[in-house]
């Protein structure tokens, strides 16, 4: 083939991949880009409009929960520079799970700054036997590839991060390794416990997508509602979203910015159950479609 005709070849791939429903999500990432901002204390948001990324000042470095989407991390430099702070003081990487989505990041940080990457145990398994179902092959990027934790994170581990300790949970359902991260943060004498969720999607519970991951009797999604009912009466004064539907994420902030003398929107108490509730019963209404069985 001409170097003429591999080009045209490629970019008539390229287009295909741009028409199709998930083709925005690798298109004109940067359109997504969020000033980054202060949501309480030492906790920054430097996400997208999309996907989310929490930073944490521990004192002792800086702690990233997920890095973003592949082909986005260059944004995120960007938001942390420009929250004013340095890449280089990341010093570690929690991923709330191994898909695409939130994983652009890790291995950047790494080979960068020498970043301590984290994963829990079951997703890292999946990363080594099952590595199709993290959708990396999604992305189109050549140097998309997954990464090896440095840490595999397993239920109940409490580790600290600087002034930070973290509780986790699995709640597996959207990936088996899904977890949830339960720590205080801090505005001066002021505490507040924060509250994070692995991954809320019902796109890996379509029966299509549990034949191919070995479960033709839809365990999972049983699986996924227990794992809503575990961590549902946790308290959580700060609900950190995973995707920026979960909390209404640039809702709040905009309330934020309205009225910056005003209570802070993203402390609230009741929204943490009320949307575990909500995908709860979502789940019930997604299981009675034909079409995702």
């Amino acid at each position: 083939m001409s170097i003429r005709a591999d080009y045209e070849k490629r970019m008539e791939e390229q287009q295909k991949v741009l028409s199709e429903f998930y083709g925005a999500v690798w298109h004109d990432q940067e359109t997504r880009y969020v000033h980054p901002f202060r949501i309480y204390g030492n906790v920054w948001y430097v996400g997208d409009n999309w996907v989310c990324v929490h930073l944490i000042d521990t004192g002792d470095g800086l702690l990233l929960i997920d890095s973003g989407n592949c082909g986005a991390t260059a944004m995120l430099v960007q938001a942390i520079w420009e929250a004013g702070f340095n890449p280089a003081d990341v010093k570690w990487i929690i991923h709330s799970h191994g898909h695409v989505d939130h994983i652009g990041g890790a291995n950047f940080f790494k080979n960068m700054y020498g970043t301590k990457l984290y994963l829990s145990a079951p997703d890292a398994k999946m990363f080594r036997e099952r590595p199709e179902l993290s959708a990396i092959q999604d992305s189109k990027g050549i140097m998309d590839t997954l990464f090896v934790p440095d840490v595999e994170i397993q239920d109940g581990d409490v580790l600290t991060f600087g002034n930070t300790e973290i509780r986790f949970v699995m709640v597996p359902g959207h990936t088996a390794g899904c977890i949830a991260c339960f720590f205080d943060v801090y505005d001066g004498d002021e505490k507040k416990r924060a509250g994070y969720y692995g991954g809320f999607g019902f796109n890996t519970l379509r029966g299509e997508s549990l034949r191919e991951m070995g479960d033709p009797e839809f365990k999972t999604r049983q699986i996924y509602r227990d794992s809503l009912a575990r961590v549902r009466d946790e308290k959580v004064e700060i609900f950190l979203g995973n995707h920026c539907i979960n909390n209404d994420t640039m809702g709040r902030r905009k309330k934020q910015l309205e009225n910056p003398e005003g209570p802070n929107p993203f402390v609230d108490s009741e929204v943490w159950g009320r949307y575990l509730d909500e995908k709860r019963d979502a789940l019930a209404v997604f299981e009675q479609d034909p079409a995702n069985n």
